[in-house]
């Protein structure tokens, strides 16, 4: 039998619980070990936030231990937990999802499947949506997770793989791109990542209305992704490439506008502002149409069409200003 561990970084929200029960519940070969990374910021989190959380895993409390990371982000929190197994192989996975009915038994199969040269197998993430009326923006944009390449929602790894190309690159603070990094530099090295057909449920967290916004923090890691592995990495990833072009251009007309206005060019300032408007409506409606259309998801949708670009515009700038010169993550690791 293949043996593995699971390691899973949390900010122990809500979700944790229902994350656990599920492993707990799966049939099959149990994991050797269970790694829950506290990464909870600050030097004295509240232990017994986690109390509940662990307690739905029954017998495989004993073979869990917790571990916190500091509040450094995902990628870092996963390292943490890599150190602390010794199992050849590594099942990350998100707090916020629920493995399937007999994921443990469809796991080892799948490690049992894969070649000596397969670093990981990657897991199939279903996303569940309202069947009663069309999906929201933000639950679109969970929905995608069903289709992205990489993603350490279920992504299981050899031990052996990570400690070759120095794990999750720590830079990415957020859950955004640091596996798509890590599967490009596993790639390079020679391995192969293969598809699973284990099934975890990945259901839509509930948000506020301003969580597409936060959301644009991300364009500073694209800009990190774009030094490290090229301005084609986006082809390489199989990765959409967004909307950053659009927003630049639609950011740099509402500049215009304001810039010729305050200097008395009234005829460009008109013209510069028809193109903010264009390129902000086309924005919204692109958001609004495939929606339920509601009055607060369309209010939703034309107060954030109007704040993304910016806020779209200024990370990637601040990006490509932070990270210009970035090392290989193998040479910082070091």
């Amino acid at each position: 039998m293949t043996a593995y561990a699971v390691v899973i970084p949390t900010l122990v929200r809500d979700t944790l619980a229902d994350c656990l029960a599920a492993l707990a519940a799966a049939t099959g070969p149990r994991p050797d070990e269970i790694v829950v990374v506290d990464d909870r910021p600050g030097p004295d989190p509240d232990p017994e936030a986690l109390d509940h959380p662990l307690s739905v895993l029954g017998d495989l409390r004993e073979r869990t231990l917790v571990v916190s990371s500091g509040g450094r982000g995902p990628a870092a929190a996963r390292n943490t937990g890599t150190q602390a197994v010794t199992a050849p192989w590594v099942a990350f996975l998100d707090d916020d999802v629920q493995v399937g009915p007999h994921w443990c038994d469809q796991l080892v199969q799948d490690l049992q499947e894969a070649t000596p040269d397969t670093g990981a197998v990657q897991g199939v993430i279903a996303v569940p949506l309202p069947g009663h009326r069309r999906p929201t923006d933000w639950e679109r944009a969970t929905a995608g997770l069903a289709q992205a390449r990489w993603i350490t929602a279920d992504m299981a790894y050899r031990t052996e793989t990570l400690k070759q190309v120095g794990g999750f690159d720590e830079r990415f603070q957020r859950a955004f791109r640091e596996d798509a990094d890590l599967a490009l530099r596993v790639l390079d090295a020679g391995w192969r990542i293969r598809q699973g057909r284990r099934t975890t449920r990945h259901p839509v967290r509930p948000a506020d209305r301003w969580v597409s916004l936060r959301a644009q923090r991300g364009n500073a890691d694209d800009a990190l992704m774009r030094y490290l592995h090229g301005p084609d990495w986006w082809h390489r990833a199989l990765a959409p490439r967004g909307r950053i072009r659009g927003h630049i251009a639609t950011t740099a007309a509402g500049l215009t506008a304001v810039g010729c206005a305050l200097t008395g060019h009234r005829q460009a300032a008109v013209l510069a502002a028809l193109g903010w408007a264009a390129g902000t409506a086309e924005f919204a409606w692109a958001r609004i149409a495939p929606g339920p259309r509601t009055r607060h998801e369309v209010d939703t949708m034309l107060a954030t069409s109007v704040l993304i670009p910016p806020a779209a515009t200024w990370h990637w700038l601040n990006g490509l200003v932070r990270h210009r010169g970035a090392a290989p993550w193998r040479e910082v690791a070091l």
